[in-house]
């Protein structure tokens, strides 16, 4: 706050534009608890069916979170019917991650109609309250009333036809955006048009990292409470946490770091900054894996472990180190060899699996990382960190600099 010279009264000092502002971090908060209800399903229901319905409503809870985020850089969050639109926002969400238990169930009209009251509300009063001049919310405006059909049609369907009718509202929604939303007479959006500041939205994408690894926390923590405390329970609480502590270490090395200043120094940052949202989703699927593993191993350290279940703690790393991979190329233009290696080592797992207790999975998971880990620590002492520019447009400066192992 800063005081007026002339009249003494108080005003509200603009924030920097370069940072997340305070709200934004009140916002993310309504995101642990629909990780943790999107997790919890999946557990309960691990087959390729719920994989398909969890992957759907995580796409709405991330587009939802996606342009708010983007939304923040053109918009001033100090005013205040800007912040009641967060707010609101927020709470709405709040209802959407409660319906998420019985999404697919008695709870499906509730949860489609939340959802369409945040995407078709937002773009309304940035359109007539906030007066968004670009026409962009009149595009999603647009867009947003076809993907409707899908989601009401959906909500109203039974079975299967749910899940399809779904999917496809939740394709249209993502190509639009990838498109520009285009609009006969309106055009499409430009870049020009977001404003992006590299740094805000670098820092942006690392807190929707943490949001998921504070839910694989959550998850654990929660599900030992739960259980029995005992020893093998503790040993699988202990190999979770590894897990987690290991993946934001693999994270923030170099590319996480540098983010910031590769989208600053690229020539198309816009390009960049969308690369950079789809591996941090693609991240935080595979963190949100880790918090389904943690239910599964924590539930029953021991005993057989189903193909499923091997499929969830070998695969939920490895789509992280997917995620992380496609960050070394959109920082370096090169994809680190630690990253797939592990993907190779993780592979090779697979057949053994059946002759373990899940909890003997979920330590040969957290040993890949720590390879990895060591991998990038060994680097960090041999090699300098130099930033290096992203590399969409052409080979990258710095690249023999980059993420060596």
């Amino acid at each position: 706050m800063a005081a007026d010279g002339v009249t003494g009264a108080v005003t509200a000092t603009p924030p920097d534009p370069a940072r997340p502002a305070f709200l934004e971090l009140f916002f993310d908060l309504v995101f642990v608890f629909a990780l943790a209800a999107l997790a919890k399903e999946l557990a309960q229901d691990l087959t390729w069916t719920g994989v398909a319905e969890t992957l759907v409503l995580l796409l709405a809870f991330t587009l939802i979170w996606a342009l708010t985020t983007w939304s923040a850089d053109v918009v001033n969050l100090v005013r205040p019917v800007v912040q009641v639109q967060v707010i609101a926002v927020a709470g709405a969400s709040l209802l959407l991650g409660a319906a998420v238990a019985g999404a697919y169930d008695r709870h499906g009209l509730l949860f489609a109609t939340t959802y369409l009251l945040i995407r078709l509300g937002s773009a309304s009063y940035y359109l007539l309250v906030i007066r968004d001049k670009t026409r962009r919310s009149g595009r999603i405006l647009c867009w947003e009333a076809v993907a409707g059909i899908g989601w009401v049609g959906g909500a109203l369907a039974d079975g299967p036809t749910r899940l399809l009718l779904w999917a496809f509202a939740v394709a249209v929604e993502y190509t639009a955006a990838a498109l520009g939303w285009p609009v006969p007479r309106l055009g499409r959006s430009q870049p020009q048009e977001w404003r992006f500041v590299g740094e805000r939205l670098a820092e942006r994408y690392r807190q929707f990292v943490i949001i998921a690894l504070g839910v694989a926390l959550l998850v654990t923590g929660t599900m030992f409470s739960l259980s029995d405390y005992q020893m093998d329970r503790g040993g699988a609480l202990l190999v979770v946490f590894t897990s987690v502590v290991l993946m934001w270490r693999i994270y923030i090395y170099r590319a996480g770091e540098l983010l910031t200043e590769a989208i600053a120094r690229s020539t198309n940052p816009t390009l960049l900054t969308q690369s950079a949202a789809i591996t941090h989703l693609i991240m935080v699927i595979g963190i949100g894996g880790v918090a389904v593993s943690s239910h599964l191993v924590l539930g029953r350290p021991s005993g057989e472990t189903p193909a499923s279940w091997a499929a969830v703690i070998l695969g939920a790393p490895a789509l992280f180190l997917v995620g992380r991979g496609v960050l070394d190329y959109t920082v370096f233009g090169r994809v680190s060899r630690s990253r797939l290696g592990g993907l190779v080592l993780l592979a090779g797992l697979a057949p053994v699996t059946p002759l373990l207790p899940p909890v003997g999975v979920a330590v040969l998971a957290m040993t890949v990382l720590a390879l990895i880990a060591a991998a990038n620590l060994l680097s960090t002492r041999l090699h300098a960190r130099v930033p290096a520019p992203p590399t969409l447009g052409g080979p990258s400066a710095g690249r023999r600099h980059a993420d060596q192992p």
